[in-house]
Order: C-alpha cells, then structure tokens, then sequence
C-alpha cells in the first residue's frame, strides 16, 4: 500500500487522557503491553505523548502507534571527544555552533498491528514525527533519535537513520541510531 494510499484510509491523532486502545498485537508483548496499558499514565506523568495511527471509518482500529519524548544528542554518547567532534563536523555545524549537546526528539515506542505490517505504517508514523519537527515545530529540535531494536534497523535505515556512533555496535539488543531533521528542512 503507497503512503497516499494509507493517509486516505488511517488517520494519525494524539492519544488523548483517557483514551484506551483496546485491541493491538505487534507480536512484542512490551510494545503491546505499553499501549494498551501504559501509554495513558506516560502521558499524564508527562513523560512521553503518543500517538496513533487508527483508520478513518473507525477510529477505535488502532494499526499503529509512536510514542515520543525530549531527548538530545550529546558528548556522553559518544566513545570519545574525537568521534563527537567527527559527527559535528559531518552535520556541518559551523564553529560557533559547536555545543556539547543537541536537541532531539526520541521515539521511545513505535509499534505497527500484524494486520499491517509491511504496508508503509511505520513509515507513515515517522512521516508524521519528521513533518511535525520540520513544518510545526514548537521548539528547536535537529535530531530523531531512537532505541532500535537490533532487527528493526534495517527498517530504520530504509527510513533515513543512521547509527549514531560506534560504541554499540556489537549491542545484542538496540542500537542508538539518529535522523538529522536539517536533512529535509
């Protein structure tokens, strides 16, 4: 199914307090258990907005879901000072600009139903948190960034994200990998 095809027939929205998903199997018991469980007392705490991805004729048909919260790029990422300064560099961040941290957006969740999966709404999702930081960005974000599990980096990197630096490139189960908003901007 093309991108187009999907936004005529799902609709992405905030959850709102209150809101429950009620059915939702992407087949990885954490991700299902945080949005049929959690994800409403996550964003009451404030801790992460979720945001979901349901269809147009019934919007209690939830596909898929994003969870996001702050995050940042920072020194403490990186192996060393020298790999910092390298990744600065390759985002072309002039002299003056050079902080000891970035501001980034994190997706802590992002979960697609089985009934979905390998049609575009994973990537619809990250569509949408790339519009939202680009089109209507309500604070200075230059960075995606994400947890990625060690078998859904290939889907990451069809997406645009690369890993962040090299100090977990041997992790048995996420790896950090970044989008760089500038890139579309």
């Amino acid at each position: 199914m093309s991108i187009e095809e999907l936004e005529a027939q799902y609709l992405i929205h905030r959850m709102e307090p209150g809101e429950m998903v009620l059915s939702f199997d992407c087949a990885d018991a954490d991700l299902n258990d945080f949005i049929l469980n959690a994800a409403p007392d996550y964003g009451k705490a404030l801790l992460s907005v979720t945001y979901v991805l349901a269809s147009r004729e019934s919007p209690d048909k939830v596909v898929g879901f994003c969870s996001l919260a702050n995050d940042r790029v920072s020194l403490s990422d990186f192996e060393s000072s020298t790999e910092f300064n390298r990744f600065r560099r390759q985002q072309g961040f002039p002299q003056a600009k050079r902080l000891k941290s970035y501001p980034a957006v994190k997706v802590c969740r992002l979960g697609v139903d089985l009934s979905m999966k390998s049609q575009g709404a994973g990537t619809m999702l990250l569509n949408f948190v790339k519009t939202s930081f680009t089109v209507d960005n309500k604070a200075g974000c230059r960075f995606i960034t994400v947890d990625a599990y060690i078998d859904a980096i290939p889907f990451y990197e069809k997406n645009g994200f690369s890993p962040l630096s090299s100090d977990d490139e041997e992790a048995k189960y996420t790896r950090t990998m970044y989008f760089d908003l500038n890139d579309i901007a």
